[in-house]
């Protein structure tokens, strides 16, 4: 599995609920532009319209070397799940606070763009700052651990 972006901000702003793995439309150089890197998850998220899921605001830069197929690099990308994975998710997506969010852009084994897509919900503030207070204080411990290793 080849990880080509990944959403650093998505786990600091939501409590992650449930993944799932779907698939990409792509449309001409989109791909090749992908295995070079070139993309951006920073303000993305994913809706279900009329019995398909779609996904907004992912940037795929465009190929330097294409010549005559461009496409808009923001544009509106439809996701392939099964029909009950969407079936699930219109469920539980119209429930209030609930968002989807994509996590990361990888190709798997056979060479296919896939992305994980992360049932969430919204954290608030405060607990932002109470997991950053306790990611400190563990860093703290590790660091006083390993000094008093180093002495014995």
């Amino acid at each position: 599995m080849k990880i080509v972006s990944t959403n650093r901000k998505a786990r600091h702003n939501y409590h992650i609920l449930e993944t799932f793995e779907a698939g990409i439309e792509l449309k001409g150089m989109e791909v090749k532009s992908l295995r070079n890197k070139g993309c951006s998850l920073d303000g993305s998220f994913a809706r279900i319209e009329h019995e398909e899921m779609f996904l907004y605001n992912m940037n795929i830069s465009e190929f330097d070397k294409s010549s005559y197929f461009k496409v808009d690099p923001k544009r509106t990308r439809r996701l392939l799940l099964h029909k009950k994975e969407i079936k699930k998710l219109i469920g539980t997506a119209t429930q209030k606070g609930l968002t989807l969010v994509p996590l990361k852009v990888f190709f798997n084994d056979k060479g296919w763009a896939k992305i994980e897509i992360a049932l969430a919900r919204g954290k608030k503030s405060y607990d932002k700052r109470r997991k950053l207070k306790e990611d400190i204080a563990k860093r703290e411990a590790e660091r006083a651990m390993k000094k008093y290793r180093r002495k014995y």
